[in-house]
């Protein structure tokens, strides 16, 4: 039921069609379409989110991260439907995926300065999407903790809090 859930939200958002949602959810197309349109009534927010960004990107060919990357988009208004969907799609997705890029690059470099500063043991191993891997000897793990919490919720100011969750282990599965 959350693998469901979870496809039809990213796909919502990411401006699947109902025929898509159906394929995916394995469910009639006009159950698909009736969700679609139920979400958008419950969030209307998401719906004016994603019409804003894209009419900003049909004018200026580009949409940009919270610290202002670009993704230049050259087929938002293309005659071709196929094209232009494509890039509608990359107008939502690009500004919410690059930011959280910058953010988790931002809290590498800053929790990476802190193990420097404080002349820890502790390594940064490896960034998995939205999860960084640490190996920190047990009797540094009560004060690196609440710093890369603090470093990875502050790592770009934004207007809501950001949630980070931490967990320990042997290995990577034990920490899940």
């Amino acid at each position: 039921m959350r693998n469901k859930a979870k496809t039809a939200n990213f796909g919502i958002i990411y401006g699947i069609s109902a025929f898509g949602l159906a394929e995916r959810l394995n469910i009639p197309r006009g159950e698909a379409g009736d969700f679609i349109r139920a979400y958008f009534e419950e969030f209307p927010a998401v719906k004016a989110y994603m019409d804003r960004v894209i009419e900003e990107a049909r004018s200026r060919e580009y949409v940009e991260t919270l610290l202002g990357r670009r993704r230049y988009l050259r087929n938002i208004n293309s005659r071709n439907q196929v094209e232009r969907g494509n890039a509608e799609r990359n107008a939502i997705n690009a500004p919410i995926q690059g930011s959280a890029a910058d953010m988790i690059k931002l809290a590498m470099i800053k929790i990476h300065a802190f193990i420097q500063k404080e002349q820890l043991e502790s390594r940064m191993l490896l960034q998995v999407h939205d999860e960084l891997v640490f190996e920190v000897p047990k009797k540094e793990l009560e004060m690196i903790r609440p710093a890369i919490e603090q470093l990875m919720k502050n790592a770009l100011p934004l207007e809501v809090p950001m949630e980070v969750g931490i967990g320990t282990g042997a290995n990577w599965l034990e920490a899940h």
